[in-house]
């Protein structure tokens, strides 16, 4: 079969690092077959988009939407892909009205190609949905067109089934990635050039669960830092307070390549509003982990996810969770407001909290999420700190230091991927 000429792809996400990844896998799959990265100066229109949406929060969806229907307008003779969360659950909806091509959940990813094809010899609209043969996608991953730093997937899916959550339903139950394939990717990202990995899943705390008797995630840690002695930095994406045991701490201590930053979700700091979300956490506990944490390595940075207006939500359990985070001293809170999601069980909980009384809460604690920022920056102001740098605009170069302070750098040398030592100044 003769390969057709001049084939580009542009491509797009929404959401997550995982989300991220997925479509670096799908360029370089892309890229394997003739494809080539659109460039608006050289051709009209792509040959392929792909967007990978997400579905955490209504206004994702929202977002999802519109950047469906900007390159449907924009780019009318492409052929339009939509895949990822929000194609698992408005398929139909995706294809009939907002005018997809073919639309794929997250499943069948690794069948892209084929599914191009027969739409090409076909013209007519493909929808994939995704059945219940949940099994891990392994795609291979060699180099990343959009990132310095290099995403590794790890897991896909999530058993936890937090009350406000529509992720279990969209990406199926947990399911790991062989520990031998994600050192091998790895190392060859390694051998790329990329010096720093950022470990991502969807639960990363279920690793391993469904594949080995006794093997979890602080046991793949330690695989892949002996298998991989090259490797300048290792970053964990997002971790839960159940991934802390005696072996992460252990070799949080035995390994300075470690990344200097945790992101620990807490979700809510009140105990009552914990238990609606159905966290599988206690808050005391989770505050003995931050200590041991800090024991280990006292300038570490610890951030978090907290989300405001959850159902029932009384003002006091509010303050609770307020006082919780200053009291714990995150070095940033990601603060987001309850988003009902269709399909979950927090959706239909009496005593839904009011629009204007979400948005202030938010606001106090993003407020504090600033002054606590301050606090934890103010230590290293003046100090000489080593930084991988990624692409800017204008000659900026934007860099980031292992506890993820960041520095924004003017230089006429391409300093892109380097690690450069500076004095930090926020």
């Amino acid at each position: 079969m003769q390969m057709e000429k001049n084939l580009t792809f542009l491509i797009e996400f929404l959401g997550c690092k995982v989300n991220s990844y997925e479509v670096e896998c799908i360029a370089n799959e892309l890229e394997n077959n003739g494809y080539k990265l659109f460039d608006e100066k050289e051709i009209e229109e792509p040959t392929i988009i792909i967007i990978n949406t997400c579905a955490v929060t209504h206004t994702s969806v929202i977002k999802d939407k519109k950047m469906i229907r900007h390159y449907k307008n924009k780019y009318p003779h492409s052929i339009l892909i939509v895949m990822g969360c929000y194609a698992s659950f408005d398929a139909d909806y995706i294809s009939t009205v907002l005018g997809a091509d073919i639309v794929i959940g997250t499943q069948n990813r690794n069948r892209l190609i084929e599914l191009i094809n027969d739409y090409k010899n076909t013209k007519k609209p493909l929808i994939i949905k995704n059945d219940n043969n949940w099994k891990y996608e392994e795609i291979e991953l060699d180099h990343f067109l959009f990132n310095t730093r290099a995403y590794v997937k790890i897991q896909d899916g999530c058993n936890n089934f937090c009350s406000y959550c529509l992720i279990p339903y969209v990406r199926g139950r947990s399911r790991s990635r062989k520990k031998e394939d994600i050192s091998k990717e790895i190392a060859r990202l390694i051998a790329h050039g990329y010096k720093e990995i950022v470990l991502t899943g969807i639960d990363m705390s279920s690793y391993g669960f469904d594949l080995y008797d006794d093997f979890n995630f602080s046991d793949l840690l330690e695989y892949i830092l002996i298998n991989n002695k090259d490797l300048y930095r290792l970053r964990i994406s997002s971790i839960e307070e159940s991934n802390i045991d005696d072996k992460f701490l252990y070799l949080l201590k035995k390994y300075g390549n470690i990344a200097n930053h945790l992101h620990i979700p807490l979700q809510s700091g009140s105990k009552k509003i914990v238990e609606r979300m159905n966290r599988k956490y206690n808050l005391n506990e989770f505050k003995e982990k931050i200590k041991k944490i800090r024991e280990i390595r006292p300038d570490i940075a610890i951030s978090t996810d907290i989300i405001v207006g959850f159902p029932g939500e009384t003002e006091e359990d509010f303050l609770e969770t307020f006082e919780n985070a200053k009291e714990i001293q995150f070095s940033k809170i990601h603060v987001f407001p309850f988003s009902p999601r269709k399909g979950t069980l927090a959706e239909k909980m009496p005593e839904q909290i009011d629009g204007n009384i979400k948005k202030e809460r938010v606001n106090r604690l993003i407020e504090l999420s600033t002054i606590l920022e301050k606090e934890y920056e103010k230590q290293f102001i003046g100090k000489k700190m080593e930084f991988l740098f990624e692409t800017g605009e204008n000659n900026i170069y934007k860099g980031h230091s292992s506890n993820f302070l960041e520095i924004n750098i003017e230089s006429k040398e391409n300093i892109n991927g380097k690690i450069l030592e500076y004095i930090y100044k926020n």
